[in-house]
């Protein structure tokens, strides 16, 4: 199904569940579930047309797009990528993020849209903050640099894979919401699986134990073929660009580099 107007929608007088960048409203569209979006953020709307661009292959169905006001299908499976992860099914959890992935890496017949954002522009705060604050972050923007000098295997990239990002759509399985709309290197989509689901609820650690990052490095760097010291580069560089992020916000870094330092240390093994 093509994605259809939707003029006038952002009009509407509703009662939205309010986020930082946009209103979300439970909706039924031809007595389908669906989820109305409207944001005036700029990244939002790009990544609603890379959703569009997507056309339901490992991605939520884009109904109908207009401006800031995007339709989608929603989600009503019972299962979370998050929860699994905290109950002994973390194998499992990062499988079905890494099955989804491959699946939003596809090429498709047609072009992406033209206003993509290069992981080059992504990340350039990281080096002036490894400037500033020294420590880890400088070995993350060393890979950075490093890595965005020579991308490999480049493709339209969601951005913001998490298990939160990534839900049960029942019979449709695991699919992705909410993406950036980035262009880069593929591994770059993988690195945000490491430091996840901790930032939700660092009470409840998974992502920096050491034998779950281990686990979670084999079944990754197997899953997607990528070669395990590059994804290794990918995770610190992810990781450094994650803290200087939460460091200028005014927020802890802790687990951002916490699973950098379990990067750093197996890739000087």
């Amino acid at each position: 199904m093509s994605p259809t107007s939707l003029s006038g929608l952002s009009r509407w007088t509703v009662d939205p569940i309010v986020s930082a960048t946009s209103r979300l409203l439970p909706v039924r569209h031809r007595d389908l579930a669906t989820m109305l979006k409207i944001s005036t953020n700029e990244e939002e709307q790009a990544g609603g047309r890379v959703l569009a661009w997507w056309n339901g292959d490992g991605a939520a169905r884009v109904l109908a797009i207009d401006g800031d006001v995007l339709l989608m299908e929603r989600a009503l499976g019972h299962r979370f990528l998050a929860a699994m992860a905290r109950s002994d099914q973390d194998d499992e959890a990062t499988r079905i993020i890494c099955n989804v992935i491959t699946e939003l890496h596809q090429p498709r017949a047609k072009d992406p849209p033209p206003d993509l954002v290069p992981l080059s522009v992504w990340f350039r705060e990281l080096e002036p903050a490894a400037a500033r604050y020294g420590g880890s972050l400088v070995r993350s923007a060393a890979s950075a640099r490093a890595l965005l000098a020579d991308p490999q295997d480049v493709r339209v990239l969601h951005g913001d894979i998490h298990h939160e990002n990534i839900l049960d759509f029942g019979e449709r399985g695991w699919l992705a919401i909410d993406p950036k709309g980035l262009i880069g290197e593929r591994g770059f989509d993988y690195a945000n699986i490491f430091t996840n689901p901790d930032l939700s609820d660092p009470t409840l650690p998974v992502a920096t134990l050491p034998d779950r990052f281990q686990q979670r490095l084999a079944i990754v760097t197997e899953q997607s073929g990528i070669e395990r010291r590059r994804l290794l580069h990918w995770i610190i560089a992810w990781c450094g660009l994650a803290a200087v992020w939460f460091i200028e916000d005014g927020l802890s870094p802790e687990i951002d580099f916490r699973v950098a330092e379990l990067a750093i240390a197996e890739l000087d093994r």
